[in-house]
C-alpha cells in the first residue's frame, strides 16, 4: 500500500523558502540546504515531510494542488494568518470565496497558494 511521504513545492529561491517554512511550520532541514533542494522535516517529531524544489515554472494562480494549514478556530486561525503575514506570506484577493468560508488564501514568499483552516467552522 502507499502513503504520501512527501509533499513537494516549487520556488525561486530554496534558502529563503527554508526560512519561511521552518518559521511557520516549526520544520527543520532534513539534511544540508542546497541551492536547488530541501527537504524540511517536523522539529517535533514524525509527520508529512515537506520538500522544496527550485523551479524556473510560474505560479499558478489557481494551482491544482496546494497546503491547507489547519487552525483550531477562527481566533487562531486570525492569529495564524497575522503570524504567516509578519514572516512574508502575503494575503491574496481570491474572488473565489464562498460566501461564508472557513479558510484564507495566502501566497508564501514565492507565490506558492496555501489556505489556513478553521476546523472550527459551522
Amino acid at each position: 500500500m502507499l502513503s504520501i511521504g512527501t509533499v513537494v513545492l516549487g520556488v525561486d529561491d530554496v534558502p529563503r523558502a527554508v526560512e519561511f517554512w521552518g518559521q511557520a511550520l516549526g520544520y527543520v532541514p532534513r539534511d544540508e540546504v542546497e541551492d536547488d533542494w530541501a527537504v524540511m522535516v517536523p522539529g517535533g517529531g514524525p509527520g508529512t515531510r515537506l520538500a522544496l524544489q527550485l523551479s524556473e515554472t510560474p505560479v499558478q494562480e489557481h494551482p491544482r494542488i496546494h497546503l491547507d494549514l489547519y487552525a483550531g478556530d477562527a481566533a487562531d486561525q486570525a492569529a495564524e494568518v497575522e503570524r504567516l503575514v509578519g514572516l512574508g506570506a502575503k494575503r491574496v484577493d481570491w474572488h473565489l470565496y464562498p460566501d461564508d468560508p472557513d479558510f484564507v488564501v495566502l501566497a508564501d514568499p514565492d507565490g506558492n497558494r496555501f489556505c489556513v483552516i478553521d476546523t472550527g467552522h459551522g
